[in-house]
């Protein structure tokens, strides 16, 4: 009697574990048609990383709005200025804002998610000119065309007020360029990507003129940040970080950058 129940039992059992196996293996995932999470995230204009006119919004919009949509969300970009697009955020009317390096006053209002980009600055310079430098002593004497109000690091800085070279500042990557090709600065410091499509876009009659170094003179981190005060905030950042990370363990995430060295992130130009 007993072992008849036993059987009875574990037949039972079995039907049921073979019943729920077929029903897991054929049911419809129930996100399957749910709508994605819509985010917004402001921006600033600096392209080719970010711009509204630029294709995919230029790479590092695309990079983001790939990793969320990994993670289940739909991004909707905003561009604003960027003094406009810290605070918006700060106060919540946006669910992050791209891309930011770190500074300690910025941790009072926001949190910071794995390293986006590598923001990589390099010496630009006239073909015909020889220029070779490995350390900052090697720049004795040369004027660097330079950001307005940018600092190339405290090594760079310390340098500077010690004065072992001189710097020039200009308004815009486009008029640093212009005083390079005149001949009024020796060498220029910008960030490879940004100098390139700079070059290519606004100043293609200098684009056989000009080089760079390839010793890099700093290398940026950038983030994106989220709002510290905002309910979401911690879920989003775990959900971005987890995806970026798979991003660049698998490939994926060079792929992006492979694609801006091969000019697909160009503006299209009207002829």
């Amino acid at each position: 009697m007993l072992v008849a129940q036993l059987l009875r039992h574990i037949l039972l059992t079995s039907f049921a574990l073979l019943l729920n196996s077929y029903s897991f293996a054929h049911a419809t995932p129930t996100t399957q048609n749910e709508p994605l999470t819509e985010l917004k995230i402001s921006a600033g204009e600096w392209p080719p990383f970010l711009s509204a006119e630029l294709p995919k919004q230029g790479v590092i919009a695309h990079l983001i709005h790939d990793i969320f949509l990994e993670a289940g969300y739909k991004v909707n970009f905003t561009f604003l200025p960027w003094g406009r697009a810290y605070r918006d955020t700060a106060h919540g009317k946006y669910d992050a804002t791209a891309v930011w390096m770190f500074s300690d006053d910025r941790i009072a209002d926001f949190i910071f998610s794995e390293p986006v980009l590598d923001e990589k600055f390099v010496f630009f310079h006239q073909k015909k000119r020889t220029f070779n430098w490995q350390q900052l002593s090697d720049l004795r004497g040369l004027v660097i065309g330079a950001g307005v109000g940018y600092s190339y690091g405290p090594a760079f800085d310390n340098a500077l007020k010690s004065g072992l070279f001189k710097v020039s500042r200009a308004v815009t990557t486009e008029d640093n360029f212009r005083l390079l090709a005149a001949g009024r600065i020796d060498v220029f410091a910008e960030e490879i990507s940004v100098g390139y499509y700079t070059l290519r876009q606004h100043l293609p009659e200098l684009t056989d003129k000009v080089t760079h170094h390839p010793t890099p003179l700093l290398i940026n981190k950038s983030f994106l940040m989220l709002p510290k005060h905002s309910a979401n905030s911690a879920q989003l950042m775990a959900a971005f970080n987890k995806h970026l990370l798979r991003f660049k363990r698998s490939g994926r995430y060079k792929r992006y950058f492979d694609s801006l060295a091969n000019g697909e992130y160009q503006q299209k130009v009207l002829k």
